[in-house]
């Protein structure tokens, strides 16, 4: 393997050794706490511009398959991790990780200790970094992060999102069986938003009883309004997605177009923060948000703990309580996790009920979408 150097904007300066693509990347550095399921996290979409740095020791063990991708790509800068297994042993691998990592051009970065990094990110909050397999030289990675763009600034769902619509018709995944559902008939029709969605959203959808059409985000709000109000689907979810949810001011206006048509509307992570700033209500950056499968969130309505997974650094301001009704909150830090709005057929959460990977508690969520849908 060979050499590579990271530098950090707090003037940290790092040689690890490559294992993915080779080449020169700048992005932002996060952590996740998930023990399991680094393909599923790899192929997220809402990691686009991001380096992922795993708390868990040792990744690599299971290898990767076609099975698990959650996209149709990887979209993260980099992964860094303790100890890299380059030889998978599970029955399911297709490929090690390193293979899957080369062919989307993703840097693949071990040997660094990041249990240190994880302190510093937890401390000092969420930053930006570069990694090299090209350059050593501390001031000229310096500079080569200096003049690349903050992520905040960057629009990464123009990278992320489907360029041609497409209907989805798999269901949820069935470990006894090692295969996809063939999903129950459909009760309702949906058109799915693509911001960077998940697979297993997708399947979630339909396993819930939805007829699932998946369109670009720059999709016209009035067409959508216009095949509602003819009857021909039933409502729009908003998907999860990477970057900065204020400056995506177009996304904003198509759906405050559709808030005022009373289109029924269900949000995920982006989709949950995209909804509370139509509304007039900005989204604020976290420290080092909220990153992993084992965070717990309370359902207000049941009292009941549920386990979560978590890929977010923005949240939506308490103040949304003025137009919505909390539904879910964070117990790490009594953040808002999830809301239905008062006067409107609108209810989005910001955590992952589809977890790929997590657990499953939350999932009941998608049967709600359907009950408010059939209720409207």
């Amino acid at each position: 393997m060979k050499p590579v150097w990271l530098y950090l904007e707090n003037g940290l300066f790092l040689e690890g050794r490559s294992f993915g693509a080779e080449g020169t990347a700048v992005g932002e550095i996060v952590f996740n706490t998930s023990m399991t399921g680094y393909q599923e996290i790899v192929t997220d979409p809402s990691y686009a511009g991001q380096f992922v740095t795993f708390t868990m020791p040792e990744i690599g063990n299971v290898g990767c398959n076609a099975q698990d991708m959650e996209s149709r790509g990887a979209w993260c800068r980099g992964i860094l991790v303790r100890q890299y297994q380059a030889e998978p042993s599970n029955f399911r691998s297709e490929e090690p990780l390193h293979e899957l990592l080369k062919r989307y051009g993703v840097l693949g970065i071990c040997e660094v200790d990041t249990r240190f990094l994880t302190k510093t990110l937890r401390e000092e909050g969420a930053m930006m970094m570069v990694a090299s397999t090209e350059i050593s030289d501390k001031e000229v990675l310096a500079k080569v992060l200096a003049e690349s763009p903050h992520i905040s600034e960057v629009n990464y769902i123009e990278q992320v999102s489907t360029q041609t619509p497409y209907r989805h018709t798999q269901g949820r995944y069935d470990a006894v069986r090692y295969t996809y559902n063939e999903p129950p008939a459909p009760k309702a029709r949906i058109v799915a938003l693509d911001f960077g969605v998940k697979r297993n959203i997708l399947n979630e959808l339909t396993e819930a009883g939805m007829e699932v059409e998946v369109v670009p985000n720059t999709t016209p709000a009035e067409a959508l309004i216009e095949r509602y109000e003819k009857g021909e689907i039933d409502g729009v979810f908003l998907s999860n997605g990477p970057g900065d949810p204020l400056i995506l001011e177009e996304e904003q206006a198509r759906i405050r177009r559709l808030i005022a048509a009373k289109v029924p509307m269900f949000g995920i992570c982006l989709g949950h923060q995209l909804l509370s700033i139509s509304h007039g209500y900005d989204t604020y950056k976290l420290k080092f948000g909220h990153h992993g499968g084992n965070h717990p969130v309370k359902n207000l309505a049941t009292g009941a703990v549920e386990i979560t997974a978590q890929n977010h650094n923005y949240n939506v301001p308490d103040a949304i309580t003025e137009i919505a009704e909390v539904t879910h909150t964070n117990l790490f830090d009594g953040t808002i996790e999830g809301v239905r709005y008062k006067n409107a057929p609108i209810l989005s959460v910001q955590h992952h009920p589809e977890a790929s990977p997590g657990p499953h508690e939350s999932r009941y969520v998608f049967t709600q979408f359907l009950e408010m849908i059939e209720r409207a």
